[in-house]
């Protein structure tokens, strides 16, 4: 009797370790996890770019051509038809938004952009590299510039504000003048300076400057910021 039992046992812990070790057979239809439909969703390659802060920049000077560099767009493996609006002017210095569009075979739409910056830098700026960290006096914030061209430089945070992160261009023209021009940034919200002044060590670094940033999120006072050492 006690060797049927054993034998009951080890019948029992068999099929329980055969039931455990047995893979599950997943064919699921292509495309799909068991009834639910996979989407994959457009992913941009912008060709001649600079990537700073998150953006993607092609800076040109005046009066040059601009010849749209191009893009690709896949949602997997499949390469879908982009489409492209906006405008440059090559003539005006300042911050154009070249938008791409594409829609993935499930009806979904996706967009990137390309900032192209027609800039008029001089030989008094053009060496200059103002990129770094910089800090508001009033409230030790960070704006981060990043150099994308001769003169160009991306700005986060140009506002040294909380909770944000907007983005824009700045320009360093002439000498040690900086300048944000009137654009739309990152967020899309009209932006521009005006009242700036700079302080630059005789070596050619910008160690201090202040502005007043004119957007509808951002008060009209004067905003100070030192470099980050």
């Amino acid at each position: 009797m006690k060797r049927y039992i054993n034998y009951l046992v080890m019948v029992t812990i068999s099929s329980i370790l055969l039931t455990a070790c047995s893979k599950d057979n997943f064919k699921y239809e292509p495309g799909h996890v068991g009834s639910s439909k996979i989407t994959n969703y457009a992913v941009f390659t912008l060709k001649n770019i600079v990537v700073a802060n998150g953006l993607s920049y092609t800076a040109i000077a005046k009066g040059s051509a601009y010849t749209e560099p191009g893009v690709e767009a896949k949602a997997g493996s499949e390469t879908l038809k982009v489409t492209t609006s906006g405008t440059v002017d090559t003539s005006t210095p300042g911050v154009y938004v070249i938008t791409y569009g594409a829609t993935n075979s499930d009806g979904f739409d996706a967009t990137a952009n390309r900032y192209v910056v027609v800039y008029s830098t001089d030989a008094s700026a053009a060496s200059h590299d103002f990129s770094g960290s910089y800090i508001r006096t009033s409230n030790q914030l960070i704006a981060k510039w990043a150099k994308i061209g001769p003169g160009v430089y991306s700005v986060l945070n140009p506002g040294g504000a909380a909770n944000t992160n907007l983005t824009v261009v700045a320009f360093n023209d002439t000498a040690n003048h900086i300048f944000i021009p009137q654009q739309d940034a990152s967020d899309g919200s009209s932006t521009k300076s005006k009242s700036e002044s700079t302080t630059v060590s005789p070596d050619g670094i910008l160690t201090r400057y202040s502005m007043i940033i004119v957007n509808p999120g951002y008060g009209a006072g004067l905003r100070t910021f030192n470099i980050s050492q």
